[in-house]
């Protein structure tokens, strides 16, 4: 059986890493527009900087929960038969042991070359402008996908969802696409639709099945139930 996972905030939420976007529309006190946009980063590279580098420093303080080690043991139990897209920009999933993943909005752990686009491994800041490793050139910035860009490998993720036999998505708000197409798109080949979310999420197509909960419980439940029918 070919699953297809799709996580969200939701699932990280429980590490204690902030689920971003507030109620208030905010994120972390910021307006979409001033951190979140390649026109905020030509316009104040500094207050972009300095989002990202405190983001990225604080997952020093979080650690994987029990739904992102559940992943990593399904995967240990299909091998390739499982694929993980997340839209997660932390590193969570890969500390847990998953390896068949796809980080479709980027990593806070990168940065990205402006002049040779090169995605290279980062961990401390980009606010003073290092060099890039690849060529030199001082054009780093954060390898987010930021409004207004093309999310990562979707060529990728699309072949996997329509050749899927099981879609799952976690944590997730249903509400940023082109992720929020995916059930819609996976339920159009056939695929069993799973949700598994603190709360449903009202998405235009519903899930063929909606477990309500905390991530660190329906999770790993739902991976014990798949792993003892194989």
């Amino acid at each position: 059986m070919r699953i297809v996972v799709l996580t969200g905030a939701g699932i990280s939420a429980e590490s204690g890493v902030p689920t971003f976007r507030g109620p208030d529309g905010l994120w972390e006190g910021h307006r979409v527009e001033d951190v979140a946009t390649p026109e905020a980063f030509e316009r104040d590279p500094e207050t972009v900087h300095a989002f990202y580098d405190a983001r990225r420093a604080a997952l020093a303080s979080v650690s994987p929960n029990a739904a992102h080690r559940a992943l990593a043991r399904l995967e240990g139990g299909i091998g390739d038969e499982l694929l993980v897209v997340t839209q997660n920009v932390d590193d969570l999933h890969e500390r847990a042991g998953t390896r068949s993943l796809v980080h479709m909005h980027g990593e806070l752990r990168k940065a990205l070359c402006g002049a040779c686009g090169a995605r290279v491994p980062w961990n401390g800041t980009l606010a003073d402008e290092p060099p890039c490793p690849a060529c030199g050139a001082r054009m780093l910035r954060p390898d987010v996908v930021w409004f207004g860009e093309m999310p990562y490998e979707l060529e990728r993720i699309e072949q996997a969802v329509i050749s899927c036999d099981m879609f799952v998505a976690i944590g997730t708000s249903g509400e940023v696409y082109p992720a929020a197409g995916y059930v819609a798109l996976a339920a159009a080949f056939g695929a069993h639709t799973v949700e598994l979310n603190l709360a449903p999420s009202e998405g235009v197509v519903p899930f063929d099945e909606v477990r309500a909960g905390l991530a660190t419980e329906v999770v790993p439940a739902w991976v014990d139930e798949v792993l003892a029918h194989r």
